[in-house]
C-alpha cells in the first residue's frame, strides 16, 4: 500500500504560510552564501553552502505581528521574543507533514537549503525518517522534483557532516537532542577524520534552520545551550503541547482540531469493578523517600459510616493495615508493612505479599483487564463488520508495561503464552463464533494479535524503558511494518506493545486503544489517545473524513469522569484553554463585607438575642418497634448484586465549554466465581448502628434475606445498616427533647472572626438596602431559589430586618449538624421571627434532609417567639 497525502488541506497551509510569511522581504537570491572553515595553520580550506538571512529583526518583528493578527493569536509582547517561532499542532493534524513541506517552502521562496531537525526520543526520529520516506514523491512532485538529500545523525560516521555543508541541495539532518547536548559527545570533540575540526563546526557554518519537534522535552539550560550552540538561523518549534510559546504565529489546539473534525473523534469505555470489597483490596500509589524517613502511598477499603469506602492513606514500615482500615477483618492476619524499598519501588508485607509502584492486588483485578480485553475484542469486531466493505482495516493497539503478562519462557527457553495472550485467544474464538461474524475474518485467533517488544541478546523480549538500543531496532521495525499493517490481506489486527514504546506507535487505522498495566501509569490522556487520533485511511492509501467511521474507543479501568476532568486539565494547562472562563481567577475573589456597627442594630438584636443559644438533644425510641420497621425496610432494601465489572461507553465531546460525554452503551459482566471470607456480619452492623447483636440478628431474621449475604457480604451489610439507620433515625427524631445547654450562647464575635472570601457569580446576592441585613456588599448564595428569595426579603415591605445564617451556626442531630438557611423579621399585624429552610417549589427532600428539618423544628420549639418554617420557595409562603 502507498498512502496518498493531500496538498490542500487549508490549516495545514495556513501553518505553512505563517512561518514562510516570517521572511517576507528575504530576497530569492540572498538565501544561501559560501563560506570557508579555515583554521590556524592549516592549509586546507573547506567550501560549503549556508542559509544567509537579509532582513532585519525589525521587519521580522512586523511580520510576525501581521500573520498574529491574521490567526487570531493574542500578542502580550513588546519585542521579538529572538529567533525562535511557535506552531501549534493538536497531536494527528500532520505537524511533520507541515515542517517538511515547509521546508520546501522556505527554499522555493527564499532559497533556503539548510535544515536540522532535532528530536527528543529515537522513537520520534524513526517517525521522522519514516514521513520523510513517504512524502518524498508527493513533494517532489508539488515542487518541480527539488533536489533533495535527507539522512539521520551517527556518531559513527560523522564525516556525512560535510556532505551536509557542502551540498548545493535541500539538506535535512535528523538528529536526537542526546548526541550533541554535551561536550563528551562525539560530536563535540576534535576529530582526525575531520582534520581535527570538530563535527559539529560543520552544522554552525552552514546557519540552519533548526526544526525542533516537541521542544517541551527541550527547555532545559543544556539543551538549550545546545540548540543555540548549532548558530542556528532560527528555530521553528512545533508541538501540541508546548511549555514555552514564543513568538506563537500558529495555533491548532484541541478544541478547533475537534470542530474542524481534523482527528478522530474519542469514545471512552470505562471498565470498572462494582460491589467488590470482599477481597483484601490494597493499591500501592507512591513512595516517598526523605533524609530521615521513608512512607508510602497507599489506597484501602476503610470503614466509615456510610459504609466501605476506597482510600489513600500513608504508611510506614510497621504500621498495622487492619487498624487503619478502621478494624476490617480482611486485613486482620499479616497486613502489617514489613519493609519499603525506595530503591526498588516496593513494599512488602508479613504475610509476604510485594507491591511494585501502582501495582493493585484483590478489587477483580484479573477480572477486570480480561473484561478490558474482551470489550475492546467486541468493539473491534464491530467496526471491522461496518469497515471491511470500505476497504478500511481495524487495528486494535494493547499496550502492556509487563511483557511476561504477554509471552513467557519455558525452562527450555521456549515461548509460551502469557495471561493476556491466553485471555485474548479463548475470547477471540468465543466472540468469532457468534453468527452475526460468520466470515468476518478468515483467520485463525493466534495469526490475528503478535507483540512489539524490544529484545535481549538470545531473542527472547524483555521490559525496557523505551530509550536503549533494543528499543531503536523495534521502533524500526514498527516504522517499517506501517504499510504492512494497512494491508487488509495481513492477517495482523491485534496489536501488543509495551507501554515504553508508545510514542513509536503512530498508525491511522488505530481505532481501539487499550492499556492493560498492572503498575502505575505516568502517561497523560492527550499521549494516550494521541496514538490513535489520526483520520484512517482505505486500502487505496487515502484518508477517510466520514467523522462516523473515525472514532477513536479508548477502554479505560477508570470512571469517564476521571478520565475527562483529566483530559480538559491537560488541554486547560497545555495550550491555554480556557473553557468559556471555568477556570477561576484568584484576584476576582471578593470580600464579603459585614455593615460597620450591625451587632449593635436593635433590628438585628430582637431576633439574634432570642437564637443564639446552643442546645443538647435526648432521644426515647421502643426496640420492638424499631425491630419490626427496620425488618420491614430491609425486605424493601435494594437487591443484592454479586460483584460485577461494568463497562460505561461514552463519547467525549471537546467543546468551548469544556470536555463532556454523551452515553453511547452500557453493561455488566457478574460472570465471575468469587471465593470471599465470610466476615462477622453481626459485628460489622453493631459498629455502625451500636444495636445489640441480639437487636440486629432479630431484625436480619424477620426481614427473610439473610441468605443474600452469601451473594456480597459487604454490598448486603452496608445496605441492611442502611436501612437500620433510616427507621432508627426517624424513631429517634420522634422522641427526640432538646434543652437549652445552660448560658452557652454563639458568640457575636464569631461574625467578625470569620472573614469570607467569594467568586462572585449568578447566585450571589448584591445588596441595595443595608440597613435591612448585616451585610454591606454581597450575600454569598448556593441557588437561584435563594437568589431570589433574598431579592424579595429586600423588597418586601413586610420583611423588617433579614439574614443568612453563618456556617457555624449549627444544630447538633442523630445524623450530623444541621446549618438553617435563613433568620427573618416579619412584620405583620404583630412581628414574628422566623428561621426559614428554602428548597426549590416541588422539590422531594431525601430522608437526612427531612430528618434535620425535623430536628430543626423541635429545636426552635425551645425557644419564646420563634417560628421554624420550612421548607419553602418564597417569601410569601412565611405568612402561611
Amino acid at each position: 500500500m502507498k498512502l496518498h497525502f493531500d496538498s490542500n488541506q487549508e490549516y495545514q497551509i495556513e501553518a505553512i504560510s505563517a512561518v514562510t510569511d516570517l521572511f517576507e522581504g528575504q530576497p530569492l537570491s540572498g538565501g544561501d552564501f559560501e563560506f570557508s572553515l579555515n583554521e590556524t595553520g592549516v592549509l586546507l580550506t573547506e567550501n560549503g553552502v549556508g542559509n544567509k538571512l537579509t532582513v532585519t529583526d525589525d521587519q521580522i518583528w512586523e511580520n510576525v505581528k501581521r500573520i498574529q493578527h491574521r490567526n487570531k493569536i493574542k500578542n502580550g509582547n513588546k519585542e521579538l521574543q529572538g529567533m525562535h517561532f511557535s506552531i501549534e499542532m493538536e497531536t494527528g493534524t500532520g505537524k511533520t507533514y507541515v515542517y517538511l513541506r515547509t521546508i520546501y517552502e522556505l527554499n522555493k521562496l527564499y532559497g533556503f537549503k539548510k535544515f536540522v531537525i532535532v528530536v527528543p526520543s529515537v522513537a520520534i526520529r524513526e517517525g521522522v525518517l519514516k514521513n520523510l520516506q513517504i512524502t518524498r514523491d508527493h513533494f517532489q512532485t508539488l515542487y518541480d522534483k527539488a533536489q533533495i538529500n535527507y539522512d539521520v545523525y551517527d556518531s559513527k560516521k560523522v564525516s556525512n557532516l560535510r556532505g551536509f555543508a557542502g551540498g548545493n541541495t535541500i539538506q535535512i539532518l535528523a538528529i536526537n537532542i542526546d548526541a550533541f547536548a554535551k561536550d563528551e559527545n562525539i560530536i563535540n570533540k576534535p576529530n582526525d577524520k575531520l582534520t581535527g575540526k570538530r563535527p559539529i563546526e560543520f552544522l554552525q557554518s552552514t546557519h540552519p534552520i533548526v526544526i525542533v519537534d516537541e521542544p517541551q522535552n527541550m527547555e532545559t539550560d543544556i539543551r538549550k545551550r545546545a540548540i543555540e550552540n548549532l548558530n542556528p538561523l532560527c528555530t521553528l518549534r512545533y508541538s501540541a503541547t508546548h511549555t514555552n510559546l514564543y513568538n506563537l504565529v500558529y495555533s491548532l489546539n484541541p478544541v478547533k482540531a475537534y470542530d474542524l473534525g481534523l482527528v478522530k473523534q474519542i469514545e471512552v469505555d470505562s471498565i470498572v469493578s462494582e460491589n467488590a470489597m470482599n477481597e483484601a483490596f490494597i493499591h500501592l500509589e507512591s513512595i516517598n523517600a526523605t533524609k530521615t524517613r521513608i512512607t508510602a502511598k497507599i489506597k484501602i477499603d476503610i470503614n466509615t459510616n456510610k459504609g466501605v469506602v476506597k482510600k489513600s492513606v500513608a504508611v510506614r514500615a510497621g504500621d498495622d493495615i487492619y487498624k487503619l482500615s478502621r478494624q476490617r477483618e480482611i486485613y486482620r492476619d499479616g497486613f502489617i508493612i514489613d519493609e519499603i524499598d525506595a530503591g526498588n519501588c516496593t513494599m512488602t508485607l508479613t504475610n509476604g505479599l510485594m507491591l511494585s509502584t501502582g501495582e493493585t492486588r484483590g478489587g477483580m483485578n484479573d477480572e477486570v483487564m480480561k473484561f478490558m480485553i474482551h470489550k475492546t475484542v467486541e468493539e473491534h469486531l464491530k467496526k471491522e463488520r461496518v469497515n471491511k466493505s470500505k476497504g478500511i482495516k481495524v487495528l486494535s493497539l494493547f499496550f502492556i508495561d509487563r511483557v511476561r503478562n504477554y509471552r513467557e519462557y519455558d525452562s527450555n527457553g521456549n515461548p509460551v503464552k502469557g495471561k493476556f495472550a491466553a485471555w485474548f485467544e479463548e475470547i477471540y474464538q468465543q466472540e468469532t463464533a457468534r453468527p452475526v461474524y460468520d466470515g468476518l475474518l478468515p483467520y485463525n485467533a493466534d495469526e490475528v494479535h503478535n507483540g512489539y517488544f524490544s529484545q535481549d541478546s538470545k531473542g527472547r523480549v524483555k521490559d525496557t524503558e523505551g530509550e536503549s538500543q533494543a528499543d531503536y531496532d523495534t521502533y524500526k521495525l514498527i516504522m517499517q511494518d506501517k504499510e504492512t499493517l494497512l494491508d487488509a490481506n495481513t492477517p495482523l489486527r491485534f496489536i501488543f506493545s509495551h507501554s515504553a514504546l508508545r510514542e513509536g506507535w503512530d498508525n491511522p487505522n488505530v481505532f481501539q486503544i487499550c492499556t492493560l498495566n498492572e503498575t502505575k501509569s505516568e502517561i497523560k490522556k492527550r499521549q494516550e489517545i494521541g496514538r490513535g487520533l489520526r483520520l484512517s485511511v482505505n486500502q487505496d492509501g487515502q484518508r477517510i473524513f466520514d467523522r462516523n467511521i473515525n472514532r477513536l474507543t479508548v477502554v479505560a479501568n477508570e470512571r469517564y469522569e476521571d478520565f475527562a476532568k483529566a483530559l480538559q486539565k491537560e488541554i486547560q494547562e497545555d495550550c491555554g484553554v480556557d473553557f468559556s472562563g471555568r477556570i477561576k481567577d484568584k484576584g476576582d475573589r471578593k470580600k464579603v463585607n459585614l455593615r460597620k456597627g450591625f451587632e449593635a442594630d436593635p433590628k438585628f438584636l430582637q431576633i439574634w438575642e432570642k437564637i443564639k443559644f446552643q442546645t443538647r438533644y435526648r432521644v426515647e425510641y421502643s426496640t420492638d418497634e424499631l425491630i419490626t420497621l427496620a425488618a420491614k425496610e430491609i425486605k424493601r432494601m435494594p437487591e443484592t448484586r454479586k460483584p460485577a465489572i461494568k463497562s460505561i461507553k461514552k463519547k467525549v465531546v471537546i467543546t468551548g465549554e469544556g470536555v463532556n460525554g454523551v452515553l453511547m452503551s452500557d453493561s455488566v459482566n457478574d460472570d465471575y466465581v468469587n471465593t470471599f471470607e465470610m466476615p462477622d456480619v453481626l459485628a460489622y452492623i453493631q459498629s455502625k448502628t451500636e444495636l445489640t447483636r441480639s437487636t440486629i440478628l432479630d431484625i436480619l431474621k424477620r426481614s427473610g434475606r439473610l441468605h443474600e449475604v452469601l451473594l456480597n457480604p459487604q454490598l448486603f451489610m452496608d445496605n441492611a445498616v442502611s436501612a437500620i439507620k433510616s427507621v432508627l433515625y426517624e424513631l429517634m427524631v420522634d422522641g427526640i427533647k432538646y434543652e437549652k445547654i445552660g448560658d452557652k450562647f454563639y458568640e457575636m464575635t464569631l461574625f467578625e472572626n470569620n472573614e469570607l472570601e467569594i467568586y462572585l457569580d449568578r447566585f450571589t446576592f448584591m445588596v441595595n438596602k443595608t440597613d435591612k441585613t448585616i451585610y454591606e456588599n454581597y450575600i454569598p448564595l448556593d441557588s437561584s431559589v435563594e437568589n431570589q428569595f433574598a431579592k424579595d426579603c429586600e423588597s418586601s415591605e413586610n420583611i423588617e430586618f433579614f439574614f443568612k445564617l453563618p456556617f457555624w451556626f449549627r444544630i447538633n442531630t442523630p445524623i450530623g449538624s444541621y446549618n438553617p438557611d435563613w433568620a427573618i423579621v416579619f412584620r405583620g399585624e404583630k412581628k414574628i421571627y422566623f428561621v426559614a429552610e428554602t428548597k426549590s417549589a416541588g422539590q422531594e427532600l431525601r430522608l437526612s434532609e427531612r430528618i434535620k428539618l425535623d430536628c430543626g423544628k423541635a429545636h426552635f420549639n425551645q425557644f419564646d417567639d420563634i417560628k421554624f418554617i420550612g421548607p419553602v420557595s418564597s417569601v410569601s409562603e412565611l405568612n402561611r
